[in-house]
């Protein structure tokens, strides 16, 4: 019975250890870090000849828990759906799925949207959302997750360790759309990025 346990566990975390996993994220943390510290598309840059006073963002600790496959549920008549945004612009997306999925004991669902501007980032998923920890220990207006389109896929994997503020969270000259009503979570998301102030 230990083997098979041993057997599923490592079937959805991807074959990795915990302790594997966190080093992973902790890597990607580290070079998040050392981007927003230097780079001038950072929301903390100040210019070459001064130094930020960015020291590193705040995360919870990595946990698989948080890595969850999600099955993909068609819509079958897609609409566009208009989000706010932070500044007060309105930004269009097309639905796409809803991503279904158990974390604890409870049943939760996503809205998956795709982005329809002109640019690079056409025919790309978003998704933002919110949860039990907005507004106290995480971003009050919510975070991302980025997550890929695949052809065909009924299943797509949701890691909230990877969740990350929107660059609104840090200055207010950037723009940001916020959650659609439909993926404010009632649990709690104690994975990812927390609030940097």
């Amino acid at each position: 019975m230990a083997f098979l346990a041993t057997i599923v566990y490592y079937s959805f975390t991807g074959g990795e250890s915990p302790e594997e996993y966190a080093q992973v994220i902790q890597r990607e943390r580290d070079e998040k870090n050392l981007f927003m510290k230097n780079d001038e598309g950072s929301p903390f840059y100040i210019g070459k000849d001064s130094a930020s006073n960015f020291t590193k963002l705040n995360y919870y600790p990595a946990d698989l828990t948080y890595k969850v496959i999600a099955n993909l549920v068609p819509i079958e008549t897609k609409k566009m759906v208009v989000l706010a945004t932070s500044d007060g612009v309105e930004k269009k997306y097309l639905e796409f799925a809803f991503a279904e999925f158990t974390l604890g004991d409870q049943k939760n669902k996503l809205l998956l949207l795709e982005v329809v501007d002109s640019g690079p980032y056409r025919g790309t998923l978003f998704l933002a959302f919110a949860d039990a920890t907005s507004g106290d220990e995480t971003y009050g207006a919510g975070r991302y997750l980025d997550v890929k389109k695949v052809p065909g896929a009924t299943t797509i994997t949701l890691d909230f360790n990877k969740a990350y503020n929107p660059y609104c969270a840090y200055s207010d000259s950037f723009s940001c759309p916020f959650p659609p009503k439909e993926n404010i979570l009632s649990i709690p998301i104690k994975a990812g990025e927390k609030v940097y102030h």
